[in-house]
């Protein structure tokens, strides 16, 4: 599931760098036997302190630099002492240190301070203050404030203490003869309490911020965060369902490491706590578990997702036995970008999606071989570093880098037979467009998984899934607001889903809306960034929760256009808006609805102009496959139309985004939408080498052209269900294949079906490029029978055949007629009329109609020039004894 690789050893990058150093002071075997290299904290620039004691019988400090891959020696202690905490100022002035004493047995009576933390000038070696000389263990951090300047006179140092304060110490600095730093205030430094009493705390050196847990009524989570000017402030609190007692001592959470509480007795915590933020997608979550005994048959853990406003528990059934030596065993938390990682070696690997948090089967889960991570053994101590891309092996002293695998993700995806589960797959998808995306590479691959599994399955389509998905990636990077507002599945969550996907067995959830966070009222925006999307995010959850459908959906577009009605060449219907109920007449009222209907056509006619104008400039020089390439009205109603209602919903749901920046963010989108459908056709065209001879009527397909016709079928049912629009062109390419590929009764039947749509650059190539052999004149005779009446007068120019002369014909006598519609009466055949046939009564009642008619205009075939009535009669009677059966010669 995971990348994981190597980027510290503590024996490789210090401990023979320090052999070599001092093999020259000493004997070599005098020195291996001594050194004890252990590592004690680890900073935000990724700088590893540690100590380690020498043959002369001290103890050193240094640091390793992941950049530079340089190892710096700190200070020197003139005897072995017990490093229990340390931490490095960001200009590597000065070294916090915190000492454990320990004490003989005959001298444990005498009264000495069990603890003593230090602050030391190191550059140069100088001064040291004793900060404390207490009974309680004192951890130590410096603040590493992110700053332009390159020499700071001023550094701030947090004492941590286990009788549960908090302190923050200010230490001015100053220069002397150049290059000497050395503390102004050294004997009177001023402080501050931040924090009076806590059991847990927890510091991510990334941001600056220290939670901790405090207890009131309930336990409350608090955050102090530390501002670039060594300002700080309590910003949030967060009451959370936790036992009254469920820490047996005080936990530290990233704030260095101790090596010496082997006096001390171990104790098992019932809970395990750990917080992860992430500035990009302005996300909290709160993780804990419950301790997993031997007897237990599985483990539970809680993910509050604070910016989404609910919690999740879920449960798990180990299949594995519990070690019953195992004590204090937790599942392992490991945050990768907006997933939380769940981790019991041996036993299931589960990843959270912390974005899409409404469905199950957007976390995957996996459990026996796949779910190993490679990571160290269970007794191993596993440590998340503040990047949240790392861990640390304290038993081992090595580092990895931690990153998900798109191999093994394409794996899963491309396991055939019911072996893998839908959830599986449709999780597998999101994050492989979703969180690994943008990656062409990737895009490809999964486009040839679905090109061979072109059917959808039960549960899900992926090709709606494909669409959508990447529509959401790129869209929320583009804003962090349009989470809760746009698609990003075509699986619902008001509707039962399958089992096969809403359930992952072995696996039970439950969901409860936890309470609202509480942020500080002197913050109040006043710093923009992290804490404002979050507090706007938890704020906006009521919001949404009260709104019955804040995510826009797609099918809401067949309110506005008869899109399902729509049969073979059917022009689209734009529903203009009703005009109010007025004691106008009837004609005014009609005027007044013609008048709203052509002005929201043209409003929706300019929505489409910026959508291809925005496809246009995007890919002017893709020419691979011929899309965009024609007028396509169809196409166009529902592109403009789209445009139309999703900035309305946009509008509707967050003002806030302002109506300039919504516009662009809506016309962006649905021009996204057509060049992923591009994309999907260029790929499938690569991939099954068509040539430009596809668009050659004449010619039949090749097993290739079939194959992508029906990718073409699939990816038009995917789009047509969901009511979104196809780029202009799709449906002629799409008909021309169909013609190459297909029988031609076969092809009839898709155009009946709806299946195929007959537009008008498809009729016109098929009437010039076919020639007149029998079964192309019964082709085309075929789609003249199926095109709406206005398309077949412009399309019978374009073939020289009697059915076309036919329908010329048709054409030309109901014209006549309509003007004749206000005659009244009935006029009688003259049967002594010269020229009178009396061979097809109702033909000669047509002519004469006819010919009266032609002789009261003064130039009757001023549009039709090539029409008579003898030319009526004869082609009439002509098709007339077709239709009976009777040879014509």
């Amino acid at each position: 599931m995971l990348n994981v690789s190597a980027t510290f050893d503590l024996q490789k990058d210090v401990v023979s760098n320090i052999f070599k150093k001092e093999s020259s002071v000493g004997r070599i075997e005098e020195y291996s036997n001594a050194v004890e290299t252990q590592i004690i904290n680890i900073e935000r620039d990724g700088g590893v302190l540690y100590s380690w004691k020498g043959v002369t019988g001290n103890t050193q400090i240094g640091k390793y630099d992941p950049t530079t891959k340089q190892n710096k020696l700190l200070y020197t202690f003139d005897k072995q002492v017990c490093v229990s905490s340390c931490s490095l100022n960001k200009e590597e002035t000065l070294l916090a240190v915190s000492l454990v004493q320990r004490t003989r047995a005959e001298e444990r009576l005498k009264p000495v301070s069990k603890c003593l933390t230090l602050l030391i000038e190191i550059q140069p070696l100088n001064n040291t203050k004793v900060l404390k000389a207490v009974d309680c263990k004192i951890r130590v951090q410096f603040l590493y404030p992110e700053t332009d300047r390159s020499s700071v006179l001023e550094s701030h140092l947090l004492l941590l203490a286990d009788e549960g304060y908090v302190e923050q110490y200010h230490v001015m600095l100053s220069k002397q003869e150049g290059y000497r730093v050395v503390m102004c205030n050294f004997k009177r430094m001023a402080k501050d309490r931040v924090v009076e009493d806590f059991t847990w705390t927890q510091w991510d050196s990334h941001t600056q911020r220290l939670f901790y847990l405090t207890y009131r009524d309930k336990a409350v989570l608090v955050c102090v965060q530390f501002y670039p000017n060594h300002n700080c402030e309590t910003v949030f609190e967060l009451a959370l369902d936790l036992p009254s007692n469920p820490f047996t001592s005080l936990r530290f959470i990233n704030l260095g490491f101790d090596h010496y509480q082997e006096e001390e007795p171990v104790q098992d915590d019932p809970i395990r706590i750990a917080v992860f933020t992430n500035i990009i997608e302005s996300s909290m979550c709160v993780c804990y578990s419950q301790q997993i005994t031997p007897q237990q048959a599985s483990c539970s853990y809680t993910i509050v997702l604070v910016h989404k406003g609910c919690s999740k528990t879920f449960t798990v059934a180990l299949d594995g036995d519990i070690s019953p030596h195992t004590t204090d065993l937790h599942p392992l938390f490991l945050p990768l970008g907006y997933y939380i990682l769940v981790y019991l070696p041996g036993h299931f690997l589960h990843c959270i999606n912390s974005r899409q948090q409404e469905l199950l089967c957007h976390s995957l889960f996996l459990s026996g071989p796949e779910s190993d991570l490679g990571l160290p053994a269970e007794g191993a101590v596993v440590f998340c570093l503040p990047d949240c891309t790392s861990l640390l092996d304290l038993a081992a002293g090595r580092m990895f880098s931690l990153d998900i695998s798109s191999d093994f993700l394409l794996q899963l995806l491309q396991t055939p037979g019911p072996s893998r589960h839908d959830n599986q797959r449709l999780a597998v998808m999101h994050c492989l467009l979703v969180y690994l995306g943008p990656n062409p590479h990737l895009e490809q691959r999964i486009i040839d998984w679905i090109c061979d599994n072109i059917m959808p399955f039960d549960t899900f389509d992926q090709i709606q899934e494909f669409v959508l998905a990447s529509l959401y990636r790129i869209v929320y990077n583009k804003s962090l607001s349009l989470d809760k507002v746009l698609p990003y599945t075509s699986v619902s969550g008001d509707k039962d889903l399958p089992a096969s996907l809403d359930e992952v067995p072995g696996v039970t959830c439950s969901t409860q809306l936890h309470a609202e966070p509480v942020f500080s009222k002197k913050h109040s925006w006043s710093q923009p960034g992290y804490w404002e999307d979050l507090q706007w995010s938890s704020e906006r959850v009521q919001y949404f929760e009260a709104v019955p459908s804040p995510r826009f959906r797609t099918q809401q577009l067949q309110q506005e256009w008869t899109f399902p009605n729509l049969g073979p060449g059917r022009e689209p219907v734009c529903q203009a808006p009703e005009a109010s109920v007025s004691t106008q007449p009837s004609q005014k009222k009609s005027e007044k609805k013609r008048a709203s209907g052509s002005h929201a056509a043209c409003h929706i006619e300019e929505n489409t102009k910026k959508v291809l104008s925005v496809v246009d400039t995007c890919c002017r020089d893709q020419k691979l496959v011929p899309l965009f390439q024609e007028e396509d009205q169809q196409q166009r109603v529902l592109i403009g139309q789209m445009v139309d209602k999703l900035r309305e919903h946009l509008n509707r749901h967050l003002p806030r985004l302002g109506k300039k920046r919504i516009d662009s963010l809506v016309v962006n989108y649905v021009a996204k939408l057509l060049e992923l459908i591009r994309y999907m056709l260029e790929s499938v065209w690569l991939k099954y080498r068509l040539a430009p001879c596809v668009m050659c009527l004449n010619k039949p397909g090749s097993p290739a052209e079939w194959t992508v016709f029906h990718v073409m079928c699939r990816i038009l049912e995917a789009t047509k269900s969901l009511c979104l629009p196809n780029p202009p062109g799709y449906h002629t390419l799409l008909a021309v294949l169909g013609v190459r590929c297909l029988p031609r009764h076969m092809f009839l039947q898709y155009v009946d079906q709806g299946l195929l749509q007959l537009t008008e650059t498809f009729v016109s190539r098929l009437m010039t490029d076919l020639d007149n052999s029998h079964s192309n004149e019964q082709l085309k005779f075929s789609i003249l029978k199926r095109i709406p009446e206005p398309m077949e007068q412009r399309m019978c120019h374009l073939w020289d055949h009697p059915i076309s002369s036919a329908c010329i014909s048709r054409a030309y006598v109901s014209s006549l007629l309509k003007k004749q519609a206000n005659t009244k009466g009935s006029q009688f055949i003259d049967r002594g009329r010269p020229g009178f046939r009396p061979d097809f009564l109702p033909l000669t009642y047509l002519t004469k109609t006819l010919s009266d008619l032609e002789d009261e205009a003064l130039n009757p075939f001023e549009e039709q020039e090539t029409v008579d009535a003898r030319f009526v009669e004869e082609t009439a009677l002509k098709q007339t004894l077709i239709l009976l059966g009777f040879e014509v010669k």
